[in-house]
């Protein structure tokens, strides 16, 4: 494939595109994050939230342990992680700079805070609304299509924030995405044009690789994969791909 081809572009922007930083499962982290930036615009701790979000959202998050909350799972815990001390100009990387105290803090949060989960659905696979509430103060974030994509923000049932853009409308075409061009792609790309992308992927899969392949975590597939020939490159390669530190 030729760098001047349309078709080379595309996929380095769809590199770029797909391949960002996040901490933790990205559904319960784009809960995080809509959650923290509700509460931004509300100016409060929120003694109330509700929890709008389509299917794919409700299943994804339903199991997930959600980063920097001492091993809890679920959508209200996202939320409140979200809400008590989430950093919102840190979109996926929401919750990454919590301390130890405020993640001790979080289970009384939880337990203390009407959080309401319901069900939408409103013609996207990924929909999501926030609502939060202080006293008789309200704040809303709704994100679509994609994990940080906010279409629109109100205070106090005001609309402060839309854009009836949606970010699918702006990405690269993932039409473009048939096997033979992908496989001519990888064969002929320059790596000095996704080479800070890759550098970057490598290093987290490797973090949380190793973090997976020397704990103990779920069903320990990888120590098992890694036990049945650890001296075969083959096999320490599945073992590494198949840890998931994510789960329990």
């Amino acid at each position: 494939m030729n760098k001047e081809d349309s078709l080379y572009s595309i996929y380095v922007q769809i590199l770029k595109e797909e391949l960002v930083m996040a901490m933790g499962c990205t559904e319960p982290i784009a809960i995080s994050y809509a959650c923290a930036k509700a509460t931004q615009v509300l100016d409060h701790l929120p003694d109330r939230i509700v929890v709008k979000a389509s299917g794919s959202i409700i299943k994804n998050v339903k199991s997930v342990i959600v980063p920097h909350t001492n091993g809890l799972k679920g959508i209200e815990v996202a939320a409140a992680a979200g809400a008590l001390y989430g950093d919102a100009d840190a979109k996926l990387e929401v919750l990454s700079s919590a301390t130890r105290e405020q993640i001790e803090e979080l289970p009384e949060y939880v337990q203390n805070t009407n959080i309401t989960v319901q069900h939408i659905e409103q013609g996207h696979v990924f929909d999501l609304e926030i609502h939060v509430y202080y006293e008789q103060e309200h704040a809303s974030v709704r994100i679509v299509d994609t994990h940080t994509n906010i279409v629109q923000i109100e205070k106090n049932w005001q609309v402060i924030f839309e854009d009836k853009t949606t970010s699918l409308e702006l990405k690269a075409d993932h039409s473009a995405l048939i096997m033979k061009q992908i496989w001519d792609f990888s064969q002929t790309v320059d790596i000095d044009d996704v080479k800070e992308i890759l550098d970057r992927q490598i290093t987290c899969n490797m973090a949380i690789a190793n973090e997976g392949i020397h704990n103990s975590y779920g069903a320990n597939i990888g120590h098992v994969i890694l036990n049945m020939d650890s001296d075969c490159v083959k096999t320490r390669a599945k073992a590494y791909a198949a840890v998931d530190p994510m789960q329990e």
